[in-house]
Formats: structure tokens, C-alpha cells, sequence
């Protein structure tokens, strides 16, 4: 007789096979969908063709006087679609390059679209205008006024005239090249000389672009004014004459190139660049290249005469301003607060570029002194603290980040480095001037290059910090047509940050692995 007293364990062997199966089709099989999504059109948005053009011919003005004022094409293109989704297009597609904007609103498979394209025919760094521009857009996201009152706002924002005066400028120009002077161990005669000889190159460069000459002469001409001036020093040096004796007129060159590169737009390419923008940080950066010759070959050209003529420019070994930190951060607030002024920034921006500037010296020096960094990672970990900061404080004090990361970091610019290199090619290119010349020209390159990717990636820190701790999910990268979800709160919503339209009729497909690209 079997026993009943013992417990009756069921079998798991085939309960299990189910189990197995699940999870095999759980480990296989995505639950959830892309992370990618387009967006296509499904109803009609109910705006008229008539409010439809000017809205588009609205924002198609704003995106071109924004990326004309030094905006960067991410905030270009976030701010061409907060203003139609402000009018109620759903269905807009933007694309910014770095001479063009585009922008294109999509009526569905049975209506034209209308879509517009207008060349930027001019850039220049006017950051008080771009704040005015920004500020416009989000009060017109908020509170949507009638099309043709939006525009009248529009024209006055642009036609609007310079917080500064012209005089001003110039000798803000005047005051950044001295104070570069001053920090690579100028004495009093030559921080004079450097100050005079900025004023004339900037007005100079002035005449030149109103004139329409190409910027890379332009470029050309402005590099060959302060190498000239220091020629005549070695001139008058030869000549016996004592109050430029114990000079050394390779400063003014040092200087004068300071002055030309601050207006160069690295800090934007390597912002474009960050934020999928390949086409825009391409042309930025290659403008930049253009550029740099230009100041290469206006240098080359002046040293090349001067040793003909036998006055040759020797490079002086000195460069830092003795070893007065106190001395140097008060230079470095000098150039940071002069570009500012040059580029037309507000006062609050001027103040805070200022102090970004010394704050980015004060980092500089005690990487090279305590910690030991090298001069390319040393100024790129200075360059990251500036943009961390001045990104958390522009939002605070509703300025232009952008307009201080680009002031504090001109004190950091390889003036003289990249002078040196280019002495070195030109006096000595039949000897080690190549083995030396180049080294050294790349090594400036790199510290550029390191300036700019540490302004963008504090920046960008920043950025995910501030919308983290207001509870926002971050723009993403090329984003080109502005997504929005019924629901905000959903997880991967990519509602729009700065409007309070109404959700847009368009929803989204989702595609594996697909983006769309500017």
C-alpha cells in the first residue's frame, strides 16, 4: 500500500517552458518603442494661407537677424519654431546653414507648402541686439500678438541703434590690445604702442568692410599694420634712439593678433558642432581657418620686408607679466570687459564677462602653477569653468551667455604663440625655422581648438543641470522641426520649452535609428 503521509511535490518541468519562452521574447524583443521619431502630418492646423505667410516670413526674419548677430544655429532654429508653434503651425521644418536659413511649413498631401529661403548676407557680433531678438520671441510665445504688430516690434528691435558710441568701440579696441600687451610683459612704451596701433587697425578694418573688401584682406591689411609698427621700433632701436631702447616690439605683433582673432567665431563652431550642426561648425570653422591666414600671410609678408631690410623682429622670451597673479587677472578683466564693450553687449553682460575673465586667468594659472597642466589643457579646463559659470549666471541675470564665454576667453588666446610660429617660418625657412615654425603654429591651433571645446562643454554641463533642476527634459541635438506630445509629463515628451501654445496636431512615426538632421 502506498504512503499517503508524504507531501506531493508537482512537477516544474514543463511549467517552466513557458517561463523560458517569455523570457526569451522579453530579452529578444523591445518592449517599448525607438528612441527616434519624426513627426508627420496627420490634420490640418486650421491657420489661413494668408496668417500662415506672414508668420513664416516673420520667423524666417528673426532666424536671419539671429544667426547675422552671432547666434548659434541650435538657438536659431529653437527660436523659428517657438515663434510659429507660438501662431499655431504645427508642421514646420527648419534648416540653418551658415550663409542660408530655410524654413518650410508643411500643409498636408493635398495643399502647396510654403517654404522660404533667404541668404545671410552679412554677420557680425552685436549681442545686444540678439538679446533684444530673444527677448521679443518669448514674450511673442507667451502673449501672440496680431502678425503685422509682431512685425512692427520686429523692425524696431532691428533698426534700433548701438548701445555705444562709435569713439567708444575704438577705444575699447585700443584698451584689449593693450591689455593683451600687458599681459605677456609689455612695459609702459609699448602697451602706449599697442593701444595706438589697435585704434588705427580697427578703424582701419572698418573702412576696409564698408568698403567691401573681403574679409580675408581685410584680415591681411589689419595683421600688417602692427607687425609695420613694430618694424619702425626695431628702426628707431638702430637708430640710437633711447626711449625704445630696452623694448621688445614683438609684443606689439603679439597684441595686434589678440585683437584680430577675438572676433573669430570658435566658440560658435564648436557649439554647432556639439549640437549635431555639422554644416554650420563646418563653415564657422573654416572661416576661422581663412581667417588665421589671412593674419598669417599679413604677418609674413611685413617680416619678410623687415629682414630683407635687415631689421628683423626678435621674439622675446618673456611671457607671462612677472609673477603678479594680481596683475594679470586685472589684465585679463581689461580684455574680457573690451571685447565686450566691442561687441556690443549689454552692460550686465559686460560686468559678468569681466568678471568670467578673471575667474578663467585665476583657473588658468593655478592649473599651471599647482597642478602642473600644460598650457592646451590648462586654458581648456579655464574655458570650461568659464562657460559652466557664465551659462548658470546668464540665466539668472537674463544675458546672453554666449556673449560672455566669447569676451572671458579672449584673455586666453595663443596671441603670441601663434606670432612666434610665424616668425619662425619666415626668418629662418631655410634652416629649423619648418621643424620649429610648425610645431609651434599647431600647438596654438590646439590651444584654440582646446578653448573653444571647453566653453561649449561647460555650457553644455550647464545646460543639463539647469533643466534637470527645473524638472525639463534638454533640447536635443539637430533638432530641426519641433516635436510636441499631448502629454508634457509622458515620459520622452519633447514638448517645446519656452511656448504655451496649444499642442500642435502633428504626431509622431516612430522609425528605428532615424533623425532628422539640420
Amino acid at each position: 500500500m502506498p504512503r499517503t503521509d508524504r507531501t506531493v511535490r508537482p512537477t516544474t518541468a514543463r511549467a517552466s517552458l513557458p517561463s523560458l519562452r517569455a523570457s526569451t521574447r522579453r530579452a529578444m524583443r523591445p518592449s517599448g518603442p525607438p528612441t527616434d521619431e519624426i513627426p508627420i502630418w496627420t490634420t490640418p492646423d486650421g491657420v489661413d494661407p494668408l496668417t500662415a505667410q506672414a508668420v513664416i516670413d516673420l520667423a524666417m526674419r528673426a532666424g536671419v537677424a539671429m544667426i547675422a548677430t552671432g547666434a548659434a544655429a541650435a538657438d536659431v532654429t529653437a527660436t523659428v519654431l517657438t515663434l510659429t508653434k507660438a501662431y499655431g503651425l504645427s508642421s514646420v521644418h527648419v534648416d540653418v546653414t551658415y550663409t542660408s536659413v530655410t524654413v518650410s511649413y508643411h500643409r498636408g498631401p493635398h495643399a502647396d507648402p510654403i517654404t522660404v529661403m533667404r541668404i545671410v548676407r552679412f554677420r557680425v557680433q552685436d549681442y545686444t541686439r540678439l538679446e533684444r531678438l530673444r527677448g521679443l520671441i518669448v514674450e511673442l510665445s507667451h502673449d501672440p500678438v496680431p502678425v503685422d504688430e509682431a512685425r512692427v516690434r520686429f523692425d524696431a528691435v532691428i533698426t534700433a541703434p548701438h548701445p555705444y558710441r562709435r569713439w567708444l568701440v575704438t577705444v575699447a579696441g585700443g584698451a584689449l590690445a593693450a591689455g593683451a600687451a600687458g599681459l605677456v610683459g609689455a612695459g609702459p612704451v609699448i602697451i602706449l604702442l599697442s593701444f595706438l596701433t589697435a585704434t588705427v587697425v580697427n578703424r582701419v578694418i572698418g573702412w576696409l568692410t564698408n568698403a567691401g573688401v573681403a574679409a580675408f584682406f581685410a584680415q591681411c591689411v589689419g595683421a600688417a599694420i602692427p607687425t609695420a609698427v613694430a618694424t619702425l621700433v626695431v628702426v628707431a632701436q638702430s637708430a640710437g634712439i633711447g626711449a625704445v631702447g630696452d623694448v621688445s616690439p614683438s609684443l606689439v605683433v603679439a597684441s595686434g593678433i589678440v585683437l584680430l582673432l577675438a572676433g573669430l567665431s570658435v566658440v560658435g563652431a564648436a557649439e554647432d558642432a556639439l549640437e549635431g550642426y555639422y554644416v554650420t561648425a563646418g563653415a564657422r570653422g573654416f572661416e576661422v581657418v581663412v581667417l588665421s591666414l589671412g593674419i598669417a600671410v599679413g604677418i609674413s609678408v611685413v617680416l619678410s620686408l623687415g629682414k630683407r631690410l635687415d631689421y628683423p623682429i626678435a621674439i622675446t622670451s618673456q611671457t607671462l607679466l612677472s609673477d603678479n597673479v594680481v596683475v594679470q587677472v586685472v589684465c585679463a578683466v581689461v580684455i574680457s570687459v573690451a571685447f565686450a564693450v566691442m561687441s556690443y553687449s549689454s552692460g550686465r553682460a559686460v560686468a559678468v564677462a569681466g568678471v568670467a575673465g578673471g575667474l578663467g586667468w585665476v583657473v588658468l594659472a593655478l592649473g599651471e602653477r599647482v597642478l602642473a597642466l600644460g598650457a592646451v589643457t590648462g586654458s581648456a579646463t579655464a574655458a570650461l569653468v568659464i562657460g559652466f559659470a557664465a551659462r548658470l549666471l546668464a540665466r539668472r541675470l537674463t544675458i546672453s551667455a554666449l556673449a560672455v564665454t566669447t569676451a572671458a576667453i579672449v584673455p586666453l588666446l595663443p596671441g603670441r604663440m601663434a606670432y612666434e610660429g610665424i616668425s619662425q617660418l619666415v626668418t629662418d625657412p631655410d634652416g629649423n625655422g619648418f621643424a620649429t615654425g610648425v610645431p609651434t603654429l599647431v600647438q596654438a591651433f590646439g590651444l584654440g581648438l582646446g578653448l573653444a571645446a571647453g566653453v561649449s562643454l561647460g555650457t553644455y554641463f550647464a545646460g543639463l543641470l539647469v533643466a534637470r533642476s527645473s524638472g525639463l527634459r534638454p533640447r536635443p541635438a539637430a533638432g530641426a522641426t519641433l516635436q510636441t506630445d499631448p502629454d508634457p509629463d509622458a515620459p520622452g515628451s519633447t514638448a517645446p520649452l519656452l511656448s504655451d501654445a496649444p499642442p500642435a496636431t502633428e504626431t509622431t512615426l516612430a522609425v528605428a535609428d532615424e533623425r532628422t538632421q539640420p
